[in-house]
């Protein structure tokens, strides 16, 4: 089976992107430690891309993920520390979408 690729478009509550990404960065060598990931990391638009960019704004963050399998993508999702951070980061996120793609 093909790696499993995930976006993740996280939105914060106005003014809170900066200590989300600070509680998510504190979590990231414990993902990435987990058996089965490949890569986990946030990203921020680029400034300056010029207008070939559709900015996601100052409150969004993108988080690319990649991993072995499915099977490992579902043990990080019900992980321990996954469950920490969410619980943690609840009041902070205004919106998330989870995007789930495999190659075509």
């Amino acid at each position: 089976m093909p790696n499993v690729h995930v976006i993740a478009v996280i939105k914060a509550k106005a003014g809170q992107r900066a200590a989300l990404l600070d509680l998510f960065n504190k979590n990231v060598p414990t993902v990435k430690a987990e058996k089965g990931c490949i890569a986990y990391e946030a990203t921020t638009d680029t400034q300056n891309a010029g207008p070939m960019q559709t900015e996601f704004g100052p409150d969004t963050f993108v988080v690319i993920e990649q991993w072995e399998s499915m099977q490992a993508l579902g043990a990080h999702a019900v992980s321990p520390h996954m469950k920490d951070y969410s619980a943690q980061t609840k009041g902070m996120v205004a919106d998330s979408k989870i995007h789930i793609l495999s190659q075509a």
